[in-house]
């Protein structure tokens, strides 16, 4: 079957970035209500989402840095203020199709890239299947709202061989089922084996949140989240799936055998507080 893919031009690359910011700025606006003692909140400034989750979280930094306006002096120093005054290292997640301006910005004030991510994209369809076979005793359903403990706990044990991230993982699902995302659980013979997240944004479906025990890996439960969320989405009126990866990774290589392509590669810019103190 032949798919129509959306040119990957600053057009389609709004619609996703827009869509990732989106759902980061649930994901903190959840967080306050959550844990008020963090502090966390977000602004708006020339389209650029500024986001403070707490000191260290992954999602302390901005999104849509000059992808959708030109980035001033002016703009650039009210969004390091936002970071430093909550004592926040900053970093700004940044699209290559931006404007030159922003590039031109972390430059003067001595930016470098930290990080590299893959942000992938898909038609998809209500009809979509995938190619490959699925394992009919693995069911996919979003969760009940009494279950969000489960679906934290069961993000947490996907990732505890890693234990300097195990535990965040788990409290961020706590936070993530609280926010708008869509938290869809993998079952089989009724056992929590895998979960994904789904956040809709317009015609976008972002998928995030992918975590299974290891107990249960390779039995496919990733491959039954994957399509159940993308036609899910698909119902609700989106027409691309996006995911977001890093560059030459197994998510990447599983996701573009079903289908992705990489739409552009995304560099994370750093400015820690120190530097930007001197």
């Amino acid at each position: 079957m032949t798919m129509d893919y959306p040119f990957a031009d600053i057009e389609l690359a709004r619609r996703l970035e827009r869509t990732e910011g989106r759902a980061n700025a649930q994901f903190v606006e959840a967080r306050a209500k959550a844990s008020p003692e963090v502090g966390a909140t977000w602004i708006s400034v020339a389209e650029t989402y500024a986001m403070f989750d707490g000191v260290g979280s992954p999602l302390t930094q901005t999104f849509g840095l000059g992808a959708f306006q030109i980035i001033t002096a002016e703009d650039m120093d009210q969004i390091e203020e936002f970071f430093t005054s909550r004592g926040a290292g900053i970093y700004h997640e940044v699209c290559p199709l931006a404007d030159q301006s922003a590039f031109t910005l972390l430059s003067e004030r001595g930016y470098k890239p930290v990080e590299f991510s893959n942000v992938l994209y898909r038609p998809i369809s209500p009809d979509l299947r995938l190619d490959s076979q699925r394992n009919g005793d693995v069911k996919i359903r979003i969760i009940e709202k009494h279950e969000g403990e489960r679906w934290a706990q069961t993000a947490f044990e996907g990732w505890c061989e890693f234990e300097e991230v195990a535990h965040m993982i788990r409290e961020m699902g706590l936070v993530t089922v609280r926010s708008k995302a869509l938290p869809f659980i993998a079952e089989l013979q009724r056992n929590a084996i895998a979960t994904g997240a789904l956040i809709i944004n317009g015609d976008v479906a972002l998928l995030a949140g992918a975590s299974t025990i290891p107990a249960a890996r390779r039995q496919g439960a990733q491959l039954a989240l994957l399509e159940e969320r993308l036609r899910y989405a698909a119902t609700q009126g989106c027409t691309i799936g996006m995911m977001v990866a890093q560059p030459g990774s197994g998510s990447q290589r599983n996701a573009e055998r079903h289908g992705f392509r990489v739409a552009y590669t995304r560099t994370k810019w750093g400015q820690d507080l120190q530097d930007s103190q001197d």
